[in-house]
C-alpha cells in the first residue's frame, strides 16, 4: 500500500511514542468509558451474565506491538496507561512522533490526548490509527496531523524513510494476560498462554457490518503479511522457541480461507512433528470445506465462528447446517465460540424469543451476542446514512455505539430501548440452558480426548494429551465446585454430576482424590468473587511501558 506523505525530516532518528487510549475503562466517565464496555473481550461480549463463572482476561494492543517491531526508530509503547500516567510521560520524555490507536467509542479520549500533547509537546507530529479511522469526519474531530487508515506498518515505514519491501517482523506476544475465572487468577507462566499469530489483516468476505473489512478497503481487500505456509511456519517456530509455547491464537479474520497456505503449513507440521494447537476465526462455509481429519491434523482446537442468525442471508453461511457443524466439531474436541446478531432487519419483538432460542440451541462452548451495529466505514452504516435512519452524535454518542447497549440508528421493527433487554435475554437464556461456558469447554475437551487418546498418530495424541491435562486435577475440581454451586438447581446439578462422573471414570482414583480439595477451594473463591461483583468490583488491566 502506498501513501502520499512527506517523510519526517529526522527519519529513523525520530523518537516515537505509541499509545493506547487511557484508562480506567470499566466505568462511566466524561471521556467515553462505560461500565458495560470494559477492556475485556469475553466479559464484554461473550460471558457477560455469567457472574463469577465469566472468563476475565485482557489482550494487549497488538497493532502497536506490530508497529514497534517493524520501525527502525527508537520507539516506546505505552499500553493501558491512566490519564495521569500519560501526562507524566509527556512531561518526562521528549518525542518527535506520537501515535494513538483507538476504536470509535473512545473518540473523546483521543480528543483529550491530542489536546494534552499540544499542551505539553506542541511540536510533536500526532498520528491516529486503528478502527477509529473508519469515521470519515475524524480529521475534523481530533487535532491530529495524520489519520492513518489501513496498514500502519507500511505508512510508518514510508514516513520514517525505511524501505517499503522489507518483510514484516512478527513480535513475540502472548494472546492474553490477567486471566481470571471463578475468582481465581491463573498464572501467566511461559507456555501457559497461546502466542498471538497475525498472518494477515482485513477480510476477503467483507460482511456489511464488519469494521475490520472496512478498515482495509472493504470486501475482497486484505493485506497478507505472510503469503506462504513456509513463511508462517518459520514465524511459528521462532515464537515457539522464544515464548516456550505450543499453541497459537491466530488473529486473522478468516485464516482457513487461505487454503493453500493452511495446507502447506499442515504439511510442514507433519514433516517436523509439530503438535501445535491453533485457535482460529473462520466462517462456517470455509470450515466445512476442510475434512475433519485436516482440521484435527492442523491442530485446530478452538474456532470462533459467525452464526449470525437464522435467515441472515450471509454468503458465508449459505447452505450450511450450523447446528450439525457445531456438533461435528465438538465431537472431535474442537471448542466452538458461536457469534449471533440481535437486531437483524427482519427481527421483531414478537419473533425475538424464537430467534434467541435458535441461537442457544447450538449449544456452543461460548456464545457471543452483539447488536446489529452500523459502524462507520461499513456498507451497513452507509445504508442507514442514506435512508436517514442513522442517529446523529447529539442523539446517540459514539461512546455508546459498542454493540452491547443500543442501536445507533432507528430500527424498522424494534423500538428504541427494547434492544438491550433482548440482548440480555439472549445471554441469560444461553447461560441458564447450557450452563457455565467453562463446563461446556470441559465437556468438549473430554470428548476429544476420548476419541483421540489412542490415535495412531503420535503428534495428534500428544496434543490431546496436553490439552486434557487440566481435567485430571484443576478442571475436575472446577466441576466439583460447579456441582456444589448448583445443588439447588436440579437440571444443572444433574449435568455437573454426569460430567464429573465421566471425568472420574476416565482419569481414575487420583482425580477422585484431588477434585474435592481443589473444588472446595474453587467454590469458596467463586462465592467471594460473586460478593465482590455484587459490590460493584471492576477489573482493570495493568499498564505496560516497553522500549525497542
Amino acid at each position: 500500500m502506498q501513501f502520499a506523505i512527506k517523510p519526517h525530516p529526522k527519519g529513523t532518528r525520530a523518537r516515537v511514542l505509541l499509545a493506547s487510549v487511557f484508562g480506567p475503562y470499566a466505568c462511566d466517565d466524561q471521556y467515553g468509558s462505560r461500565t458495560i464496555n470494559p477492556m475485556e473481550l469475553y466479559q464484554n461480549q461473550v460471558t457477560r451474565v455469567q457472574g463469577g463463572f465469566s472468563l476475565r482476561m485482557f489482550h494487549r494492543s497488538f497493532g502497536l506491538l506490530m508497529l514497534q517491531a517493524n520501525i527502525d526508530a527508537p520507539c516506546t509503547v505505552l499500553d493501558f496507561a491512566t490519564r495521569k500516567r500519560f501526562i507524566q510521560e509527556l512531561c518526562d520524555q521528549s518525542y518527535d512522533i506520537i501515535g494513538i490507536s483507538a476504536i470509535l467509542p473512545n473518540i473523546e479520549k483521543v480528543k483529550d490526548m491530542c489536546r494534552l500533547i499540544r499542551r505539553y509537546q506542541p511540536n510533536v507530529i500526532i498520528v491516529v490509527g486503528g478502527h477509529i479511522t473508519n469515521y470519515l469526519g475524524l480529521d475534523q474531530a481530533v487535532d491530529a496531523d495524520h489519520i492513518v487508515r489501513g496498514d500502519g506498518i507500511a505508512w510508518f515505514r514510508q514516513f520514517l524513510g525505511q524501505p517499503q519491501d522489507l518483510p514484516v517482523k512478527h513480535p513475540a506476544m502472548i494472546s492474553a494476560f490477567g486471566t481470571r475465572i471463578m475468582g481465581i487468577n491463573l498464572p501467566d507462566k511461559p507456555g501457559d498462554t497461546a502466542a498471538i499469530l497475525i498472518p494477515s489483516v482485513g477480510c476477503p468476505v467483507g460482511c456489511n457490518f464488519c469494521s475490520t473489512s472496512a478498515l482495509f478497503g472493504g470486501k475482497g481487500k486484505f493485506v497478507n503479511f505472510y503469503e506462504t505456509g513456509d513463511e508462517l511456519f518459520e514465524v511459528m517456530c521462532r515464537l515457539e522457541d522464544t515464548l516456550a509455547v505450543n499453541s497459537f491464537f491466530v488473529l486473522d479474520e478468516n485464516f482457513l480461507l487461505h487454503r493453500q497456505r493452511a495446507l502447506r503449513l499442515l504439511d510442514l507440521m507433519k514433516a517436523h512433528q509439530k503438535s501445535w494447537m491453533l485457535n482460529v476465526f473462520s466462517s462456517a462455509r470455509v470450515l466445512r470445506s476442510y475434512t475433519i481429519d485436516q482440521l484435527v491434523e492442523l491442530g485446530v482446537g478452538w474456532v470462533w465462528m459467525g452464526i449470525e442468525g437464522k435467515d441472515s442471508q450471509y454468503s458465508k453461511l449459505a447452505g450450511v447446517d450450523t447446528y450439525q457443524l457445531v456438533r461435528r466439531l465438538q465431537s472431535h474436541g474442537i471448542r466452538v465460540l458461536g457469534s449471533s446478531i440481535i437486531g437483524l432487519p427482519h427481527h421483531k419483538p414478537e419473533t425475538i424469543n424464537q430467534i434467541i432460542s435458535d441461537a442457544v440451541r447450538h449449544k456452543t462452548d461460548f456464545h457471543q451476542f452483539m447488536l446489529y451495529t452500523a459502524v462507520p466505514g461499513t456498507s451497513l452504516y452507509e445504508a442507514h446514512q442514506k435512508d436517514g435512519s442513522l442517529l446523529g452524535e447529539d442523539e446517540f454518542p459514539f461512546a455508546d455505539a459498542h454493540g452491547q447497549y443500543r442501536f445507533n440508528y432507528r430500527h424498522g421493527n424494534i423500538d428504541p430501548g427494547q434492544e438491550e433487554g433482548f440482548l440480555l435475554r439472549a445471554f441469560e437464556q444461553d447461560f441458564q440452558e447450557n450452563g457455565p461456558s467453562l463446563a461446556r469447554l470441559i465437556r468438549t475437551l473430554l470428548t476429544g480426548w476420548q476419541r483421540y487418546q489412542n490415535n495412531p498418530d503420535k503428534r495428534i495424541r500428544k496434543r490431546y494429551n496436553r490439552e486434557v491435562h487440566p481435567l485430571r486435577s484443576t478442571y475436575a475440581g472446577a466441576v466439583w465446585a460447579m456441582k456444589r454451586y448448583y445443588r439447588k438447581t436440579p437440571s444443572m446439578v444433574r449435568k455437573m454430576k454426569r460430567l464429573l462422573s465421566d471425568i472420574y471414570r476416565e482419569f481414575g482414583w487420583k482425580t477422585r482424590l484431588v477434585a474435592p480439595a481443589i473444588g472446595l477451594y474453587a467454590y469458596l473463591r467463586l462465592l467471594k468473587e460473586e460478593r465482590q461483583l455484587a459490590r460493584g468490583w471492576r477489573y482493570e488491566p495493568n499498564t505496560f511501558y516497553e522500549k525497542n
